[in-house]
């Protein structure tokens, strides 16, 4: 399990966008989005780099 920390994350639009953007990088990712908390978990074989470099191009860059 990879965690990001990702401020701005507000609504509806911003959880699909995520979702959207790390699905796009990894089909296969399961992705838990938390506006409460400003997280994102993702399930993902995928590289911890490629995720957050997906994240940041979407708009959402992780700390």
């Amino acid at each position: 399990m990879i965690e990001f920390q990702v401020d701005g994350m507000s609504c509806g639009h911003c959880i699909k966008a995520v979702t959207q953007a790390l699905k796009d990088a990894d089909p296969h990712a399961l992705v838990v989005v938390n506006l409460a908390e400003h997280t994102v978990e993702v399930e993902s074989a995928s590289d911890r780099a490629l995720l957050a470099a997906a994240l940041t191009e979407a708009g959402y860059p992780p700390k």
